[in-house]
């Protein structure tokens, strides 16, 4: 499949900067950096978003991420992470979008999560969201795990 244009946040001026601020301002509310990568290849994957990971010889990423669509049954992720990743399909998902992430999701979140780590959480969602859509709707190629 052929990219329909370059990726839009380079061909729009100035709109690739702030997308990685924020990122960064993300990365600094404690959220371990393990979690937040669960969250973005979860999201990914419902969006249709595909990830090409290195040969597992190269290391330096979580085995654990090619069994993230999984994770309800898989039994090498933390309480944590699992609440993460449900609040991850509950928010991309939008089922009900009058309550995307009803009230028992975010209070079982809460239980290990600040709110500047749950308002960071919900911010990755959206942000990965937006990525993924942007780079779907251009088609552009798949991306490799860092």
């Amino acid at each position: 499949m052929t990219a329909r244009m370059d990726n839009p946040s380079l061909v729009v001026p100035g709109a690739l900067q702030p997308l990685l601020d924020l990122t960064e301002v993300i990365g600094k509310t404690g959220v371990p950096k393990t979690t937040l990568d669960l969250v973005r290849l979860r999201v990914s994957e419902i969006n249709g978003r595909v990830y090409t990971f290195p040969d597992e010889q190269a290391g330096a990423w979580d085995a654990r991420l090619p069994r993230v669509a999984g994770w309800r049954t898989e039994s090498c992720f933390t309480e944590a992470e699992r609440h993460a990743l449900e609040m991850a399909e509950a928010v991309t998902l939008m089922t009900d979008p009058q309550d995307m992430a009803s009230d028992e999701v975010w209070e079982k979140s809460a239980q290990y999560y600040t709110d500047e780590q749950l308002g960071a959480l919900v911010m990755h969602i959206g942000l990965v969201n937006l990525w993924n859509r942007v780079n779907v709707a251009t088609r552009q190629d798949d991306a490799a795990w860092r």
